[in-house]
């Protein structure tokens, strides 16, 4: 499978959501999509990209925008990550990997030389005509919701 990029149709997906029922990106059409895959709940990195994202989760709402962050945790896992650190951004679990591998995300990383498979960082930002319009694979999350949000504002 060729790897997504700008200007290609966002792969579409039905996954379930923390909050109950389902995130589809069909539902979504007309408004701008973030969606940021990360590896797991309740490690470091992923926690403080949640807490960023969800601390910008008022200005994202303003600029027409709506978050997702998606990984293959559990629903229950991601009930307590939120209720945990206070997230208001939804969660929707990719158990089966449908959106992870759809989106090309997952693949191999390496860890302390050990090499294994797992969600690549990466956030897509979607236009409201459902198109991808920015990529960041490998995110590095110190600055990178606000740097998304300026992205989506921009649209």
């Amino acid at each position: 499978m060729a790897e997504l990029t700008p200007g290609d149709d966002a792969p579409q997906f039905s996954l379930p959501a923390d909050g109950g029922g389902e995130v589809r990106l069909t539902e979504l059409r007309g408004k701008i999509v973030v969606l940021f895959f990360y590896p797991q709940d309740n490690t470091q990195t992923c926690t403080v990209e949640a807490i960023d994202f969800s601390k910008f989760n008022d200005a994202f709402r303003e600029a027409g925008a709506v978050v997702i962050g998606i990984s293959p945790d559990s629903l229950k896992k991601h009930a307590n990550f939120r209720k945990k650190h206070g997230l208001t951004t939804p969660l929707a679990a990719d158990e089966s990997r449908e959106a992870i591998e759809a989106y090309g995300v997952w693949g191999e990383k390496t860890m302390f030389g050990r090499k294994y498979m797992g969600v690549i960082r990466s956030t897509f930002l979607i236009d409201r005509d459902g198109k991808i319009a920015r990529i960041w694979r490998k995110v590095r999350v110190p600055g990178h919701a606000e740097e998304v949000l300026e992205a989506a504002k921009a649209l």
